[in-house]
């Protein structure tokens, strides 16, 4: 065929391209097409030449949104018309490295069907191999140091390919082309048991090691696994003395535990899962997802520990994604207790030393093995709501992965960090139509945890290749985040604090494209308020720019400051107090009999004389209240342990359930003011009653549902909003979150709620950062440089 019939395309394709087998995808597309040319990566994707008739070039530039591969994510495709070449093939070329990078980093991702189907097979090399891995699976993220993804960036520089997977990773034709993590039992990592002491008992053969450990874990023992992005502490399931070994020993006596099990498990009997759910178990993300027991007289007996979710209505169930957990569920026990394996308030263990160190106390056994984790992540957390996929927490299986923002305030973000809360921490990076989070990093108290903030934050400005312009910041100025920033700040970095409620409803808005004015309801448990008091039940008029405070919970004392929100007794007594003042004292009601007089006098001095009693608005502070109120949870050993026991002990099903009375009136300050006072004595005559406590909890779920809503029809009144946003992590409570729905859209109201980011604190960086891009596109009036 002559040049004069050929035409020449060069095309850029950023976003999801490596590491996903997008090279040989285009390589086998371009030979089915009849074109030649030459594909690469580059620090911003791929870039590719391709030559061959228009006919030709067409369908293939069609076909490439429409059967990429399943990882890949393309954010932009770039065609421009070039000359021809003299080619006569097509070929895939060594990386190209760029000034700017850009790329976007595949999470790590669950093993796919293709290499299950190997593993599980006598005949082929890679039986029961734990690292069988492919171009459509395996890790990713936590194995990389640097960017463009090929194999000398990543953990698994130091495992030389043999023939046999050397062939296959430079065949373009195969399924393991450039899979970077290629490795087979001849070449690739290994798995080793050791026992609490250090010492090897599987007498050097992996296989051994895996068959042991399962039987370890058939005979009760606790043993710590270390996976794709930490380790694991697992046990049997089904044995409950293994359960509470592994609570007394980690000194986790409530929160629930997290299992996993195959899909076929009679596990699954034990909860309720629709389509959707099921949909998101089979994921190649494999989160773990919350899924509703069954009641008693529905379930099938599993045999479960009867402490694995104490006072919960959810059980929280991922599927295996890793081989080695596969092999451990064929093994061994058919259901796993797997919990995260660190320190109390420590990040996640990845070191096989710094394991042993960490929690040799807890573990009996180790299954480790020689493959480096570079980068720790815990499993990702979700749940199903109104038909939707909501976080609690967004971490493996989809960190880094950016959310798609398309900025509603210039063309384009400024790279800017939000640092994020105190509490779940996560970081954000922006940068164009993009926002990045990394995984859960957790609670930034411990040095640990901070070091790891500070190296994510890092990492992350490293594989992203952003440089950030400014840094937003929480208002507290206790927050480890908001102290980092200052020394950002110190290095001459503009600084801009955002207050908590308006990050959180920020970033409500961003995930939906909102722009203008909305309302939102912003429900939680802490956030430090303008005013100097604790905020966390508030209705507010936003824009990214700035908010109004129009109107929120009546504030309640927090005697003891930081101790009440560990002791939700304290709470009670400061909610009463509000409504009776000392006449508490006498109050004939199982809660206030229940107290130590001494100490009940001591609290009511402390709130009289504003002695470390802090205002607070919280709605979770009201959660708690209630709770020890209603004789549920005294006292808490996990973040809202006294919401979740509540929300279990709900009697939804009583039909005759009412809101209590309530009061809203004005405050010296304008704002609408929702008073506890009314219903606050109506709980307390029907606790005197006698009522059930869950008929009760049913009534305040929907009181406070109710109230929120009268408060923001009132604003919207006023105002003439019908947009609300919902953010705050009081709404993954699925009670309170449907009912408010429900309720605002019956009042006309169009509501919108998170799925993209959590609604919790794991959310609130994004938040920040488009007020901070507001605020620079108000100043530059583009993306300043």
């Amino acid at each position: 065929m002559g040049s004069s019939n050929l035409s020449a395309k060069k095309i850029e394709i950023s976003g999801v391209v490596q590491g996903v087998g997008f090279r040989p995808f285009l390589f086998g597309l371009a030979r089915a097409h009849h074109l030649c040319g030459h594909v690469s990566n580059t620090a911003s994707g791929v870039m590719l030449f391709v030559q061959g008739t228009p006919k030709d070039l067409d369908a293939f530039l069609l076909d490439i949104p429409e059967k990429k591969p399943l990882l890949s994510q393309i954010s932009q495709m770039v065609s421009t018309d070039t000359h021809p070449l003299d080619l006569a093939d097509f070929t895939i070329i060594k990386s190209r490295n760029a000034q700017t990078r850009s790329a976007l980093i595949s999470p790590d991702v669950g093993v796919c069907p293709d290499c299950l189907k190997e593993m599980q097979d006598p005949a082929d090399r890679r039986f029961e191999y734990p690292f069988i891995n492919c171009t459509n699976c395996g890790p990713r993220y936590t194995i990389i140091q640097d960017i463009p993804y090929d194999r000398p960036k990543t953990s698994m520089k130091s495992f030389a390919m043999c023939p046999d997977c050397l062939k296959e990773y430079e065949n373009p034709l195969n399924r393991r082309f450039h899979a970077q993590p290629n490795a087979c039992p001849d070449c690739g990592p290994q798995v080793f048991l050791m026992d609490n002491t250090g010492k090897r008992v599987d007498q050097d053969d992996p296989a051994q090691a895996m068959a042991l450990a399962a039987r370890l874990l058939k005979q009760g023992k606790i043993v710590a696994v270390k996976g794709l992005g930490g380790f694991h502490l697992a046990v049997d399931a089904s044995n409950a003395t293994a359960v509470d070994l592994l609570r007394q020993r980690k000194k986790r006596p409530h929160k629930p535990f997290a299992l996993m099990a195959a899909w076929n498990s009679p596990l699954f009997d034990h909860v309720q899962v629709d389509e959707n759910e099921k949909k998101l178990l089979l994921s190649y993300h494999r989160p773990v997802v919350l899924l509703k027991k069954k009641a008693p007289s529905q379930s099938v007996d599993t045999g479960l520990a009867p402490n694995l979710a104490p006072d919960n209505l959810c059980l929280g169930i991922m599927l295996p994604y890793t081989p080695l957990h596969y092999l451990l569920l064929d093994k061994g026990p058919g259901i796993l207790v797997m919990t995260s394996g660190n320190r109390s308030g420590e990040p996640l263990a990845i070191d096989n030393a710094d394991a042993l160190d960490a929690f040799s106390h807890i573990a009996d056994y180790f299954l480790l093995h020689n493959r480096d984790i570079y980068f720790r992540v815990d499993d990702s957390i979700t749940r199903i709501q109104q038909g939707k996929m909501r976080f609690l927490r967004r971490s493996r299986g989809y960190a880094p992965l950016p959310v798609d923002i398309t900025p509603p305030v210039g063309d384009r973000l400024a790279n800017i960090l939000g640092c994020g809360a105190g509490m779940k921490s996560t970081i954000c990076l922006t940068r164009d139509r993009y926002a990045f989070f990394s995984p859960h990093i957790g609670d930034l108290e411990s040095m640990q945890v901070q070091n790891f903030y500070k190296k994510t934050i890092e990492h992350m400005q490293k594989i992203l290749d952003i440089r950030p312009v400014c840094v937003a910041h929480d208002l507290h100025p206790g927050y480890f985040s908001t102290q980092f920033a200052k020394t950002l700040g110190e290095q001459g970095l503009p600084l801009i604090g955002v207050q908590h409620h308006h990050a959180h409803a920020l970033s409500c808005m961003a995930e939906n494209h909102l722009d203008g004015k909305v309302l939102a309801l912003t429900l939680d448990g802490t956030g430090l308020g303008t005013d100097g008091h604790i905020w966390g039940g508030e209705v507010l008029v936003c824009t990214y720019e700035g908010f109004e405070r129009r109107a929120r919970l009546n504030y309640l004392p927090m005697p003891g400051g930081d101790a009440a929100v560990t002791a939700p007794w304290r709470m009670a007594v400061a909610l009463l107090y509000k409504v009776f003042g000392p006449g508490i004292m006498d109050l004939d009601i199982p809660f206030i009999h229940s107290l130590d007089k001494s100490q009940l006098s001591f609290l009511i001095q402390m709130m009289a004389r504003q002695i470390n009693s802090p205002l607070t608005s919280s709605t979770g502070r009201l959660f708690d209240a209630v709770s020890a109120l209603l004789m549920i949870c005294h006292e808490i050993s996990y973040d809202s342990q006294a919401a979740i026991a509540l929300e279990a002990a709900a009697d939804l099903e009583e039909p005759a359930n009412i809101a209590y009375p309530f009061d809203i009136t004005i405050g010296n300050d304008g704002c609408w003011i929702m008073d506890s006072a009314p219903w606050v004595r109506q709980m307390v005559a029907d606790i005197k009653k006698d009522m059930p406590r869950g008929k009760i909890a049913a009534r305040f779920h929907l009181t406070l549902s109710r109230m929120m809503v009268d408060a923001a029809a009132r604003v919207g009144k006023e105002t003439g909003l019908d947009r609300v946003v919902l953010s705050g992590g009081v709404f993954n409570n699925d009670t309170v979150l449907s009912q408010i729905t429900r309720m605002l859209e019956s009042e006309g109201f169009k509501v919108y709620t998170h799925n993209i980011v959590p609604c919790g604190d794991g959310g609130i960086a994004l938040g920040q950062a488009m007020a901070a891009a507001a605020l620079q596109h108000t100043m530059y009036g583009h993306r300043p440089t």
